[in-house]
């Protein structure tokens, strides 16, 4: 038994991959599912779907890798982080959609609370900004605008949990309600100082405590899948939201280290070891927790990067499948001056504008299609090196190597961009798909596959470094064109 099966569930699609013991992917499935936009600026999931997706791909992973679930050592789970669940405890029926964390509806809440003066306690305990972003306003919202939910919550028949959560308690029929610290820390109710549900906060944004599941380390006894799902009692040992699980699967385990990750958002994280408080409106947060002691990280969110490429496509049918981009981008060179700001759900890191919104400028009577997507391919640069420059300012050092990883990257002539905005190297790996790969190697941990991250470490390979060729000067003008661009939708 010397297979993990690695669940990777994200904010667009859904994927087991099956991985053997040297980190190889063996056999995976994969399937988008549908994205739910009730009002301008809500998000939404079908929590069911979610988990009946998972469920069909773990056992067709399984049969593409011609395994069954007793060859299987652990399951992992990574997951979108701050999306929220509610649901009945005898049932296990969510008792409403998911409220995803690209969903804005309470950004008036959370408004009201900076306002009042809340905003430096909570970044204090949580590492976090207010901002609609966080798991908190969003389970305060279900319980004050579902009815009857609040008091059926109050007496201790709903549980509340992120994606990972959720797809623990279904695999486990309910046996564990539990969630990681990495998760825990997404939700602004965590203290990322104690390590657990504060109280204070608890009051602040009035959520009973019963509600919430028990946090253990990432690698950790989370139960045991039924036998009935997959043909065999499996343990789940693993789990760590989606950003953190990406700072395992790709070895960053000293501090200093960087990966961004390039899926449906972008999401930069730094290991700092011990917790540094952000002056540049960057989030700490736990990075991971093993054997009881809490690895720390600087972490800056992008909310729009691959669902700017699926809005060419879908939206605007500018093209009909995300691997024409880098063609496009070749032909043109550069966008010449246009620049889009996918703002279509706020700014996130280091703006934190939730009353953004997206704007495609600079255009001039010569501008096509090319120049279009290729200015949403840039704009995932631009936004990256917002992000590299706040973390230096930070820490006081610039890092000279960002890991990179996620679907974007296997685009060429993006990750030669990405160098060439950043003036940094860029190390692409062997295996992109770090998220599911982290969720393993955490599983692998909890059940002794893995002796110790340096194990781990040992097993990373660099695919290809892509270093910067843009000259400085050229460098720097493109990305003040950017900062134009940002200063125009910014409305705070």
């Amino acid at each position: 038994m010397s297979h993990i099966l690695a669940i990777d569930q994200g904010t667009t699609s859904s994927r087991a991959i099956v991985f053997d013991a040297a980190g190889r992917a063996i056999g995976q499935a994969q399937k988008e599912f549908r994205q739910h936009f009730p009002h301008d600026g809500w998000v939404e999931h079908d929590a069911m779907e979610i988990w009946n997706d998972c469920l069909a791909l773990c056992r067709q992973a399984l049969r593409n890798a011609k395994l069954d679930a007793r060859d299987l050592a652990a399951i992992g789970i990574t997951n979108q982080r701050e999306t929220t669940v509610l649901w009945d405890r005898q049932t296990g029926e969510p008792v409403a959609p998911a409220i995803v964390w690209q969903d804005r509806r309470t950004a008036s809440t959370c408004a009201a609370l900076k306002e009042a003066g809340h905003e430096a306690r909570v970044q204090e305990k949580t590492g976090l900004l207010l901002d609609p972003y966080f798991s908190a306003t969003k389970l305060a919202w279900l319980l004050d605008n579902v009815p009857g939910v609040r008091a059926r919550a109050e007496a201790g028949e709903l549980a509340f949990g992120t994606i990972d959560c959720w797809l623990l308690w279904k695999l486990t029929r309910g046996r564990s309600h539990a969630t990681d610290a990495t998760n825990a820390s997404r939700t602004l109710l965590f203290n990322i100082h104690q390590q657990c549900w504060d109280d204070d906060l608890l009051t602040l944004f009035n959520i009973p405590a019963c509600l919430l599941p028990e946090v253990k380390d990432c690698a950790a006894d989370f139960g045991q899948c039924c036998p009935e799902l997959l043909g065999a009692a499996v343990p789940v040992a693993g789990i760590a939201g989606d950003q953190q699980a990406a700072l395992v699967g790709q070895a960053c385990f000293e501090p200093g280290m960087v990966k961004s990750t390039y899926g449906t958002g972008c999401f930069m994280v730094m290991n700092t070891g011990k917790a540094v408080a952000s002056r540049n409106r960057l989030l700490t947060t736990v990075g991971y927790r093993l054997n009881g002691e809490t690895h720390y990280a600087l972490e800056g969110s992008i909310f729009v990067a691959g669902a700017a490429i699926q809005w060419l496509r879908d939206g605007l049918n500018l093209i009909s499948h995300a691997s024409e981009t880098e063609a496009l981008a070749r032909q043109v060179g550069s966008a010449g001056g246009v620049y889009l700001v996918p703002a279509f759900t706020g700014l996130g890191a280091p703006w934190w504008d939730p009353d953004a919104r997206g704007a495609l400028l600079g255009l001039t009577r010569d501008t096509g299609i090319a120049e279009v997507v290729t200015a949403g391919l840039e704009a995932v640069c631009y936004q990256s090196r917002d992000l590299l420059e706040a973390m230096a300012a930070d820490c006081g050092t610039r890092p000279t190597t960002l890991r990179v990883d996620g679907g974007m990257v296997v685009n060429n002539w993006l990750s030669q961009t990405l160098a060439d905005v950043l003036g940094v190297c860029v190390d692409r790996p062997e295996v992109t798909e770090t998220t599911a790969l982290g969720a393993a190697y955490l599983a692998g941990l909890g059940v002794g596959l893995y002796d110790s991250l340096e194990r781990i470490a040992e097993q990373w390979r660099c695919e290809r470094e892509f270093s910067p060729q843009l000259e400085e000067g050229e460098r720097q003008r493109r990305y003040q064109g950017w900062r134009d661009a940002v200063a125009r939708v910014c409305r705070h």
